[in-house]
Protein backbone atom coordinates (compact mmCIF):
# COMPACT_ATOMS: atom_id res chain seq x y z
CA UNK A 1 0.00 0.00 0.00
CA UNK A 2 1.11 3.29 -0.77
CA UNK A 3 2.45 5.36 2.66
CA UNK A 4 1.52 8.80 3.40
CA UNK A 5 5.35 9.64 3.33
CA UNK A 6 5.52 9.00 -0.35
CA UNK A 7 3.10 11.60 -0.99
CA UNK A 8 4.13 13.65 1.67
CA UNK A 9 7.59 13.52 -0.53
CA UNK A 10 5.47 14.27 -3.86
CA UNK A 11 4.58 17.49 -2.22
CA UNK A 12 7.35 18.61 -1.25
CA UNK A 13 9.40 18.27 -4.41
CA UNK A 14 6.54 20.33 -5.87
CA UNK A 15 6.86 22.92 -3.53
CA UNK A 16 10.67 23.20 -3.75
CA UNK A 17 10.65 22.88 -7.50
CA UNK A 18 8.39 26.11 -7.52
CA UNK A 19 10.57 27.81 -4.87
CA UNK A 20 13.52 27.42 -7.20
CA UNK A 21 11.95 28.42 -10.59
CA UNK A 22 10.59 31.85 -8.95
CA UNK A 23 13.79 32.20 -7.38
CA UNK A 24 15.37 31.29 -10.60
CA UNK A 25 13.08 32.59 -13.40
CA UNK A 26 12.43 36.52 -11.65
CA UNK A 27 13.87 39.30 -13.57
CA UNK A 28 15.30 40.81 -10.63
CA UNK A 29 17.56 37.43 -9.99
CA UNK A 30 18.29 36.84 -13.92
CA UNK A 31 19.60 40.44 -14.06
CA UNK A 32 21.98 40.21 -10.90
CA UNK A 33 23.30 36.63 -10.95
CA UNK A 34 26.39 37.77 -11.47
CA UNK A 35 25.87 39.50 -8.01
CA UNK A 36 25.28 37.09 -5.57
CA UNK A 37 27.37 35.95 -3.28
CA UNK A 38 28.60 32.49 -2.91
CA UNK A 39 26.78 31.76 -0.05
CA UNK A 40 23.64 32.34 -2.34
CA UNK A 41 25.17 29.99 -5.39
CA UNK A 42 25.80 27.11 -3.22
CA UNK A 43 21.99 27.46 -1.75
CA UNK A 44 20.47 27.57 -5.23
CA UNK A 45 22.55 24.46 -6.07
CA UNK A 46 21.47 23.02 -3.36
CA UNK A 47 18.09 23.54 -3.65
CA UNK A 48 18.19 21.96 -7.17
CA UNK A 49 19.95 18.91 -5.86
CA UNK A 50 17.09 18.58 -3.43
CA UNK A 51 14.72 18.84 -6.38
CA UNK A 52 16.23 16.22 -9.16
CA UNK A 53 16.26 13.84 -6.13
CA UNK A 54 12.70 14.43 -4.75
CA UNK A 55 11.97 13.85 -8.23
CA UNK A 56 13.88 10.59 -9.00
CA UNK A 57 11.91 9.54 -5.92
CA UNK A 58 7.99 10.49 -6.99
CA UNK A 59 9.10 9.33 -10.76
CA UNK A 60 10.12 5.84 -8.99
CA UNK A 61 7.12 5.29 -6.75
CA UNK A 62 5.07 6.68 -9.53
CA UNK A 63 6.78 3.31 -11.48
CA UNK A 64 6.25 1.22 -8.69
CA UNK A 65 2.92 2.22 -8.48
CA UNK A 66 1.79 1.65 -11.60
CA UNK A 67 3.89 -1.83 -11.84
CA UNK A 68 2.23 -3.25 -8.86
CA UNK A 69 -1.70 -1.71 -9.68
CA UNK A 70 -2.75 -4.91 -11.90
CA UNK A 71 -1.42 -7.30 -8.85
CA UNK A 72 -3.09 -5.22 -6.38
CA UNK A 73 -6.49 -5.03 -7.85
CA UNK A 74 -7.05 -8.55 -9.80
CA UNK A 75 -9.89 -9.82 -8.91
CA UNK A 76 -11.37 -7.03 -6.72
CA UNK A 77 -14.09 -5.62 -8.93
CA UNK A 78 -14.96 -9.37 -10.22
CA UNK A 79 -18.72 -10.34 -10.90
CA UNK A 80 -19.41 -6.29 -10.79
CA UNK A 81 -20.69 -3.80 -13.26
CA UNK A 82 -19.58 -0.47 -13.22
CA UNK A 83 -21.11 2.82 -15.39
CA UNK A 84 -18.98 5.80 -15.64
CA UNK A 85 -20.07 9.20 -15.88
CA UNK A 86 -17.99 12.15 -16.79
CA UNK A 87 -18.91 15.61 -15.82
CA UNK A 88 -17.74 18.38 -18.75
CA UNK A 89 -14.66 18.99 -17.18
CA UNK A 90 -13.22 15.82 -16.72
CA UNK A 91 -10.01 14.83 -18.30
CA UNK A 92 -10.70 12.03 -21.41
CA UNK A 93 -6.73 10.35 -20.20
CA UNK A 94 -8.13 10.42 -16.43
CA UNK A 95 -11.66 8.94 -17.84
CA UNK A 96 -9.60 6.02 -20.07
CA UNK A 97 -7.57 5.09 -16.97
CA UNK A 98 -10.22 4.53 -14.76
CA UNK A 99 -12.14 2.25 -16.81
CA UNK A 100 -8.65 0.97 -17.76
CA UNK A 101 -8.47 0.17 -14.05
CA UNK A 102 -12.13 -1.19 -13.66
CA UNK A 103 -11.35 -3.80 -16.28
CA UNK A 104 -7.67 -4.38 -14.68
CA UNK A 105 -9.76 -5.58 -11.40
CA UNK A 106 -12.09 -7.85 -13.37
CA UNK A 107 -14.97 -5.46 -13.25
CA UNK A 108 -17.27 -5.10 -16.08
CA UNK A 109 -17.60 -1.97 -18.16
CA UNK A 110 -21.50 -0.87 -18.11
CA UNK A 111 -20.99 2.36 -20.55
CA UNK A 112 -20.16 5.82 -20.25
CA UNK A 113 -22.99 8.63 -19.82
CA UNK A 114 -21.43 12.60 -20.62
CA UNK A 115 -23.18 15.10 -18.23
CA UNK A 116 -23.74 18.17 -20.77
CA UNK A 117 -23.00 21.69 -20.19
CA UNK A 118 -26.46 22.60 -20.60
CA UNK A 119 -27.66 20.25 -17.61
CA UNK A 120 -25.01 21.92 -15.15
CA UNK A 121 -25.92 25.66 -16.12
CA UNK A 122 -29.45 23.98 -14.92
CA UNK A 123 -30.97 26.72 -17.59
CA UNK A 124 -33.54 25.01 -18.74
CA UNK A 125 -34.65 23.42 -15.15
CA UNK A 126 -38.46 22.92 -15.58
CA UNK A 127 -37.47 21.18 -19.34
CA UNK A 128 -35.76 18.63 -17.58
CA UNK A 129 -38.58 18.26 -14.73
CA UNK A 130 -41.02 17.45 -17.55
CA UNK A 131 -38.47 15.19 -18.74
CA UNK A 132 -37.89 13.05 -15.40
CA UNK A 133 -41.42 13.11 -14.19
CA UNK A 134 -42.43 11.53 -17.80
CA UNK A 135 -39.95 8.96 -17.78
CA UNK A 136 -39.79 7.27 -14.17
CA UNK A 137 -39.70 3.53 -14.70
CA UNK A 138 -42.51 1.04 -13.78
CA UNK A 139 -42.48 0.44 -10.47
CA UNK A 140 -40.35 3.15 -9.36
CA UNK A 141 -40.96 6.27 -7.03
CA UNK A 142 -37.78 8.88 -6.85
CA UNK A 143 -37.02 10.59 -3.88
CA UNK A 144 -39.73 13.50 -2.95
CA UNK A 145 -36.82 15.18 -1.15
CA UNK A 146 -34.67 15.58 -4.18
CA UNK A 147 -36.24 19.02 -5.63
CA UNK A 148 -32.87 20.46 -7.19
CA UNK A 149 -32.14 19.19 -10.64
CA UNK A 150 -28.97 17.63 -9.64
CA UNK A 151 -30.93 15.12 -7.37
CA UNK A 152 -33.54 14.50 -9.64
CA UNK A 153 -31.59 13.62 -12.68
CA UNK A 154 -29.02 11.46 -10.87
CA UNK A 155 -31.90 9.82 -9.21
CA UNK A 156 -33.54 8.99 -12.79
CA UNK A 157 -30.58 7.96 -13.89
CA UNK A 158 -29.84 5.77 -11.18
CA UNK A 159 -33.11 4.46 -10.78
CA UNK A 160 -32.72 3.49 -15.05
CA UNK A 161 -29.22 1.96 -15.07
CA UNK A 162 -28.05 1.09 -11.62
CA UNK A 163 -29.21 -1.79 -9.45
CA UNK A 164 -28.93 -2.72 -5.64
CA UNK A 165 -27.59 -6.16 -4.73
CA UNK A 166 -30.53 -9.03 -5.66
CA UNK A 167 -32.45 -6.13 -7.50
CA UNK A 168 -33.57 -6.12 -11.19
CA UNK A 169 -32.41 -3.19 -13.10
CA UNK A 170 -35.23 -0.95 -15.08
CA UNK A 171 -36.38 -3.03 -18.20
CA UNK A 172 -34.56 -2.64 -21.69
CA UNK A 173 -37.23 -0.05 -22.64
CA UNK A 174 -37.77 2.10 -19.76
CA UNK A 175 -33.92 2.58 -19.79
CA UNK A 176 -34.12 3.69 -23.60
CA UNK A 177 -36.99 5.99 -23.33
CA UNK A 178 -35.70 7.78 -20.25
CA UNK A 179 -31.78 7.88 -22.07
CA UNK A 180 -33.24 9.14 -25.17
CA UNK A 181 -35.61 11.95 -23.86
CA UNK A 182 -32.71 12.86 -21.62
CA UNK A 183 -29.97 13.03 -24.44
CA UNK A 184 -32.96 14.75 -26.94
CA UNK A 185 -33.41 17.19 -24.28
CA UNK A 186 -29.30 17.91 -24.50
CA UNK A 187 -28.75 17.37 -21.09
CA UNK A 188 -26.56 14.34 -21.27
CA UNK A 189 -24.79 12.04 -23.91
CA UNK A 190 -23.55 8.73 -24.72
CA UNK A 191 -23.17 6.17 -27.62
CA UNK A 192 -26.88 4.59 -28.56
CA UNK A 193 -27.05 0.91 -27.26
CA UNK A 194 -23.77 1.38 -25.36
CA UNK A 195 -25.58 1.76 -21.82
CA UNK A 196 -26.34 -1.25 -19.84
CA UNK A 197 -27.46 -2.27 -16.49
CA UNK A 198 -24.70 -1.55 -13.74
CA UNK A 199 -24.12 -2.64 -9.94
CA UNK A 200 -21.74 0.67 -9.27
CA UNK A 201 -20.98 4.23 -10.98
CA UNK A 202 -18.03 6.45 -10.95
CA UNK A 203 -18.85 10.05 -11.53
CA UNK A 204 -15.07 11.73 -13.36
CA UNK A 205 -15.09 15.39 -12.40
CA UNK A 206 -11.85 17.39 -13.44
CA UNK A 207 -9.66 20.14 -11.72
CA UNK A 208 -11.00 22.68 -9.15
CA UNK A 209 -14.26 24.62 -10.66
CA UNK A 210 -13.30 28.67 -11.13
CA UNK A 211 -15.23 31.33 -9.62
CA UNK A 212 -17.48 31.76 -11.80
CA UNK A 213 -19.30 28.49 -12.39
CA UNK A 214 -21.63 29.21 -10.00
CA UNK A 215 -24.14 26.11 -8.46
CA UNK A 216 -22.24 23.57 -10.55
CA UNK A 217 -20.06 22.01 -8.24
CA UNK A 218 -23.55 21.47 -6.16
CA UNK A 219 -25.08 20.07 -8.72
CA UNK A 220 -22.84 17.45 -9.83
CA UNK A 221 -22.60 16.40 -6.24
CA UNK A 222 -26.02 16.44 -5.63
CA UNK A 223 -26.68 13.99 -8.68
CA UNK A 224 -23.83 11.71 -8.05
CA UNK A 225 -24.83 11.06 -4.50
CA UNK A 226 -28.12 10.21 -5.51
CA UNK A 227 -27.41 8.33 -8.55
CA UNK A 228 -24.69 6.36 -5.75
CA UNK A 229 -27.68 5.45 -3.87
CA UNK A 230 -29.73 3.92 -6.45
CA UNK A 231 -27.05 0.93 -6.86
CA UNK A 232 -24.68 -0.39 -4.86
CA UNK A 233 -22.52 2.15 -4.43
CA UNK A 234 -20.62 4.64 -5.93
CA UNK A 235 -17.43 6.93 -5.96
CA UNK A 236 -17.44 10.68 -7.34
CA UNK A 237 -12.97 11.41 -8.48
CA UNK A 238 -11.45 14.15 -9.50
CA UNK A 239 -8.04 15.72 -10.19
CA UNK A 240 -5.47 16.94 -7.66
CA UNK A 241 -6.76 20.51 -6.54
CA UNK A 242 -10.51 19.31 -7.29
CA UNK A 243 -11.42 19.17 -3.29
CA UNK A 244 -11.52 23.10 -2.64
CA UNK A 245 -13.56 25.67 -3.44
CA UNK A 246 -17.18 25.26 -4.98
CA UNK A 247 -16.08 22.04 -6.55
CA UNK A 248 -18.35 18.79 -7.10
CA UNK A 249 -15.94 16.73 -3.95
CA UNK A 250 -15.61 19.91 -1.72
CA UNK A 251 -19.25 20.15 -1.37
CA UNK A 252 -19.65 16.29 -0.94
CA UNK A 253 -17.42 16.71 2.18
CA UNK A 254 -18.83 19.71 3.26
CA UNK A 255 -22.02 18.35 3.59
CA UNK A 256 -22.81 14.75 5.77
CA UNK A 257 -25.76 13.53 3.81
CA UNK A 258 -24.01 13.65 0.56
CA UNK A 259 -20.76 12.65 2.34
CA UNK A 260 -22.50 9.81 3.66
CA UNK A 261 -24.17 8.62 0.31
CA UNK A 262 -21.35 8.44 -2.39
CA UNK A 263 -17.35 8.12 -1.36
CA UNK A 264 -14.52 10.60 -2.92
CA UNK A 265 -11.29 10.54 -4.22
CA UNK A 266 -9.51 13.72 -5.45
CA UNK A 267 -6.59 12.64 -7.22
CA UNK A 268 -7.60 10.53 -9.99
CA UNK A 269 -5.31 12.15 -12.00
CA UNK A 270 -2.39 9.96 -9.76
CA UNK A 271 -2.06 6.30 -10.29
CA UNK A 272 -2.29 6.29 -6.58
CA UNK A 273 -5.84 7.80 -6.82
CA UNK A 274 -6.64 5.49 -9.37
CA UNK A 275 -5.88 2.65 -7.22
CA UNK A 276 -7.97 4.04 -4.72
CA UNK A 277 -10.77 4.37 -6.76
CA UNK A 278 -11.00 0.70 -7.90
CA UNK A 279 -10.70 -0.25 -4.03
CA UNK A 280 -13.29 2.74 -3.01
CA UNK A 281 -15.66 0.62 -4.99
CA UNK A 282 -14.96 -2.78 -3.05
CA UNK A 283 -15.70 -0.81 -0.59
CA UNK A 284 -18.82 1.00 -1.57
CA UNK A 285 -20.24 -2.75 -2.55
CA UNK A 286 -19.74 -3.63 1.41
CA UNK A 287 -21.81 -0.93 2.42
CA UNK A 288 -18.67 1.68 3.49
CA UNK A 289 -18.42 5.22 2.09
CA UNK A 290 -15.42 7.60 2.53
CA UNK A 291 -13.07 10.25 1.47
CA UNK A 292 -9.98 9.40 0.06
CA UNK A 293 -6.96 11.80 -1.44
CA UNK A 294 -4.58 14.64 -0.25
CA UNK A 295 -7.11 17.16 -0.73
CA UNK A 296 -9.04 19.11 2.21
CA UNK A 297 -11.61 16.64 3.59
CA UNK A 298 -9.75 13.10 3.07
CA UNK A 299 -9.50 10.98 5.80
CA UNK A 300 -7.16 9.03 4.25
CA UNK A 301 -4.74 8.65 1.20
CA UNK A 302 -5.86 5.39 0.40
CA UNK A 303 -8.06 1.95 1.53
CA UNK A 304 -6.54 0.80 4.66
CA UNK A 305 -4.23 3.68 5.18
CA UNK A 306 -4.06 5.16 8.40
CA UNK A 307 -6.52 8.03 8.74
CA UNK A 308 -4.92 11.85 7.78
CA UNK A 309 -3.80 13.43 10.80
CA UNK A 310 -5.86 16.43 11.88
CA UNK A 311 -4.50 20.07 11.63
CA UNK A 312 -3.40 21.40 15.32
CA UNK A 313 -6.02 23.61 17.11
Amino acid sequence: MISSRQHAISLVAVFLALAVGLFLGSGFVGDRMNALTGTSRDRVGDLEKQRDELNDQVNAANSFEAAIAPRLLAGSLKGQSVLVVTAPNAADSDVDAVKESVSAAGGKFAGQVAMTDTLLRDQKAEQLRTIVDQTIPAGTTLRTELTDSGGRVGDLLGSLILHPDGAQAASTDDRRLGLQALKEGGFIDYANGAVAPADLVVVVSGDAMPDDSGAQGQLVARFAAAMAARGQGGTLVGRTGSATGGSPIAVVRSDPALGNAVSTVDNVDQQTGRITTVLVLGEEAKGRTAAFGTGPGATAITVGAEPAPRPAA
